[in-house]
């Protein structure tokens, strides 16, 4: 019987994560992104017309590492797919997960998504690994 791979780190017990997308030519593009974990997929969000969004809709190949909040990479990381989500009710999960893990933060930036509109612009983004 194989054992499952280990992890160099596990995305969901961090406080941010580098994610990592793809630009035409191959090149890496990292941002440091929060994370939280529905079942077994983890996902983050992102202002909806960002760079890694639309790196993402033209090639789901992503790249995951353990970062600090300026994206210095802690270790090794982890190959993975994204995709973005446009089930709302998916959406609502992810969001409640995010603020159980970042709480007041997470819902500060709510607050001033809602005010200036850009939290309906907003993609949430799966992340398999």
């Amino acid at each position: 019987m194989n054992a499952l791979p280990t992890l160099p780190f596990e995305p969901a017990d961090e406080a941010y994560v580098s994610l990592a997308t793809y630009r035409r030519d191959g090149r890496e593009v990292r941002t440091p992104v929060w994370i939280a974990q529905l079942s077994t997929h983890y996902y983050c969000f992102s202002a909806g017309q960002a760079g890694k969004v639309k790196r993402i809709r033209a090639n789901g190949r992503a790249h995951l590492a353990a970062c600090d909040l300026r994206g210095r990479i802690r270790g090794d990381g982890i190959d993975a797919r994204a995709r973005l989500i446009q089930d709302a009710q998916l959406k609502e999960e992810v969001y409640a997960a995010l603020r159980r893990k970042y709480g007041w933060q997470m819902r500060l930036g709510d607050f001033f998504a809602r005010l200036s509109g850009r939290y309906q612009r907003r993609a949430v983004i799966e992340l398999v690994l």
